[in-house]
């Protein structure tokens, strides 16, 4: 597939780093597969993270439609504002968000993690609006209000998920092919967050383009197999339709798993608090409590339910989060009691 015909802005120097974990897979048994990782947490932009894939794709369209703000959405620790923010000061842009508190009594002013960042980067305003609401219509309502001062907003969808924004991670599913060409290796399973959906389906996307027979296993971070692959389905078929492929994602390629993000998005477990603190200890790579520690819990309880067996390669692609560990260390450290 040619994404050339995309405009693109380019926030990283060369692919993200694909090695293996010995160390987690011998902490996993005897018997576990071998994992390995595609650190997508050091994508470019502060701190990286795998919304800079997106981002490439959408802020070209925003300076190309002579956008002078961004205008986007999350939680009140959003990985994705704080990457659009790093995007916006860039590029010389300004940026506002709109935040959902999903968890009444969430949203702080003195938080730490991405809230800081949030400040310290030069977010020009943001609005905090409770959970369920509309949050297009509350996007398109700053940017009208911008419009009526002779500005002009380009309004991003939480997460970056759309069809465009996808072609980021199809951008991936290619340079993932290239890797595993020059390492000569190759895996059985790839395991990625699926939340709102922009990740899970630009890559299958990618895959079914590039014709990569490889399975991708989500792990569900907000929702269980119901609600979310209908979602990744529709994403993965936007970006395939964007791209002009002329084919039907077939429904069996959209798998999810679900149970690992109780009792709540973005609330911590036990099982969370066990792997970002296996992954910590055996190999020195940080993994965050809302997105990637729930992603690797997922990894960790499907090995010790036998999904994988010895012989086997799995790759786990880490799309990032670091600022949200700070503020969670009472939670992380075992000075506070999480559900199990």
């Amino acid at each position: 597939m040619d994404l050339s015909r995309f405009a693109r802005r380019r926030y990283t120097e060369g692919a993200t780093p694909l090695h293996p974990l010995p160390r987690l897979s011998a902490a996993l048994g005897p018997e576990a597969p071998e994992i390995w990782i595609k650190r997508d947490d050091l994508l470019g932009l502060a701190p990286g993270g795998n919304k800079t894939r997106k981002l490439e794709f959408l802020v070209a369209d925003a300076l190309a439609q002579g956008a002078d703000t961004l205008v986007t959405c999350g939680a009140p620790q959003s990985n994705h504002c704080r990457i659009t923010l790093a995007a916006a000061v860039r590029e010389g842009l300004r940026c506002r968000f709109v935040i959902e508190e999903r968890v009444p009594g969430s949203f702080r002013e003195d938080a730490s993690g991405n809230h800081f960042l949030f400040r310290l980067m030069g977010v020009e305003d943001l609005v905090v609006v409770p959970a369920g609401s509309d949050m297009a219509a509350a996007m398109q309502r700053v940017a009208d209000e911008l419009a009526a001062t002779g500005r002009r907003a380009y309004v991003i969808p939480g997460g970056g998920s759309n069809a465009l924004g996808g072609l980021g991670y199809v951008a991936c599913a290619q340079e993932l092919q290239q890797q595993c060409f020059e390492l000569g290796v190759q895996f059985d399973d790839v395991v990625v967050g699926s939340g709102s959906s922009g990740t899970h389906g630009g890559l299958l996307a990618g895959f079914l383009g590039n014709r990569i027979a490889l399975p991708i296993t989500g792990i569900g971070v907000s929702r269980d197999p119901a609600e979310q692959e209908p979602l990744v389905w529709h994403e993965a078929q936007a970006v395939c339709d964007l791209l002009g492929l002329g084919l039907t994602v077939p429904r069996e390629a959209v798998v999810s798993v679900g149970g690992y993000w109780q009792p709540k998005y973005s609330l911590p477990n036990a099982r969370m608090v066990e792997a970002v603190q296996l992954l910590a200890r055996t190999e020195a790579i940080l993994l965050d409590p809302v997105y990637t520690g729930k992603v690797m819990a997922g990894l960790v309880g499907l090995v010790r339910e036998g999904r994988w067996r010895r012989g086997q390669r799995v790759l786990f692609l880490h799309t990032g989060g670091l600022p949200s560990l700070f503020g969670s260390e009472a939670v992380l450290l075992g000075r506070a009691g999480v559900p199990r």
